[in-house]
């Protein structure tokens, strides 16, 4: 696969490092409530029903997926991929 780059983490500025995780996790918490209101937002658009149900069941998985960054960000936890 020539499109993956190897992950090759920075050399460790401990101070640094802190402050970009909790700026990452506040932008992660800041789209998952979007998500969620996106959402309801869609769900109440009117358009065709499995319109309206698919777009809200790829909306619902990008909110699974930014829960799981969440966790992995804020826990350390590695996630196996799905």
């Amino acid at each position: 696969m020539s499109n993956v780059l190897p992950f090759r983490p920075r050399p460790a500025v401990t101070s640094l490092a802190r402050c970009e995780v909790v700026a990452v996790a506040g932008d992660l918490l800041t789209l998952l409530e979007q998500l969620e209101d996106v959402s309801a937002r869609a769900s109440a658009t009117g358009r065709p029903p499995i319109e309206v149900e698919r777009t809200v069941q790829h909306l619902l998985d990008a909110i699974s997926a930014v829960e799981r960054a969440l966790d992995c960000i804020g826990e350390g936890e590695q996630v196996a991929p799905a």
